[in-house]
């Protein structure tokens, strides 16, 4: 993924975790892959953003 492309994933990933607050984030990362056709090998570093955000709204 392309540096600019890869910043809008995980801003885009980040804002949709603040907006649902998924209770499985591995799960809720799948199906945002799955629906956004992003390409595969991303799914740890995304599942981590998104268990960092909820952490954040949490404190």
């Amino acid at each position: 993924m392309a540096t600019k492309g890869h910043n809008e994933v995980r801003e885009s990933i980040k804002e949709m975790a603040r907006i649902f607050r998924p209770k499985d984030p591995r799960k809720f990362v799948k199906e945002y892959i799955r629906k956004y056709h992003i390409m595969g090998g991303y799914e740890e570093e995304l599942t981590t953003i998104v268990e960092h955000e909820l952490v954040k709204l949490q404190s």
